[in-house]
């Protein structure tokens, strides 16, 4: 089992579709031990079933990334139960809703600087109170998405936190490859997640993507988790600032690829549905 006698602990599963949960079954499927977050109580009581599923046994601990006393107790109790761990998993991110919708001219600071500190910062300041407790050849993943490269309708100031998180990966990684600590992300295709609901027009997302990429359909957590439990293994020992494209392919094209018919006219609608 490629990830057997490996422990490690991932952040911001919020539930069984969360790409985070696919990422840390792949890892448990493939002989992990780990431990899990939550965010508040009302998670907490959510999210017990899901780490009894994946084997925690009781390593299940609060953290808001946005309290820095909650990281410094994460680190304390990993120490504890796991004396080092070899793998980070760091799926959080977060913009108040007027970051994603209306005009990008009117996104106030107060909005601009929680996307930042949520989504950005908090995979600087989780990898640094957690580096004392990382083993020889540990592995830190997280999670972006295209609209961080390219614009994307709606996605606004999550854009703008996904790009600096993009950085922040290929920074970090320089930055600790000379303790032998890899740092890469994952840019997955629109799921069908909590984070998604907050985005508009999701659902013409998910036809576009599956209409305009080579393979033709979405991507699944299942998917997205193979590829994550490969990026925490030592399969991928040589792989560091990697930002990993799991989206069918979608991010390589320039443009739509639409059939014509005998008429010239495109037989693919713009939202993937045949005319």
């Amino acid at each position: 089992m490629i990830m057997k006698g490996k422990k490690g602990v991932v952040l911001g599963i919020a539930n069984k579709k969360s790409i985070a949960y696919g990422i840390a079954k792949a890892c448990q499927d493939q002989g992990a031990e780990m431990a899990i977050t939550f965010l508040n109580e009302r998670f907490e009581k959510k999210l017990e079933p899901v780490a009894e599923e994946l084997g925690c046994n009781g390593r299940f601990y609060p953290c808001d990334v946005s309290k820095p006393e909650e990281i410094k107790a994460l680190k304390a109790s990993l120490e504890k139960d796991f004396g080092e761990i070899d793998f980070i998993v760091h799926s959080i991110a977060f913009a108040p809703k007027e970051g994603l919708s209306g005009r990008f001219t009117d996104i106030s600071k107060e909005a601009f600087e929680v996307a930042m500190d949520i989504s950005v910062y908090s995979l600087i300041e989780i990898t640094r109170e957690l580096k004392p407790i990382l083993s020889d050849k540990a592995s830190v993943l997280t999670l972006s998405y295209y609209g961080g490269v390219k614009y994307i309708p709606n996605y606004n100031l999550m854009g703008v936190a996904k790009a600096a998180l993009e950085m922040t990966v290929k920074y970090l990684a320089e930055d600790l490859g000379r303790d032998g600590i890899r740092v890469n992300a994952i840019s997955a295709g629109p799921i069908k997640t909590l984070a998604a609901a907050g985005i508009g027009d999701f659902s013409f997302m998910l036809k576009w993507n599956a209409a305009h990429s080579p393979l033709k359909k979405n991507v699944t957590i299942e998917e997205v988790g193979n590829s994550g439990m490969y990026l925490l293994s030592d399969l991928s020992s040589a792989v560091t600032g990697e930002i990993h494209y799991v989206d069918g392919g979608f991010n390589i094209m320039g443009m739509p690829a639409v059939e014509f018919d005998e008429d010239g006219k495109p037989t693919i609608a713009w939202n993937g549905e045949s005319k």
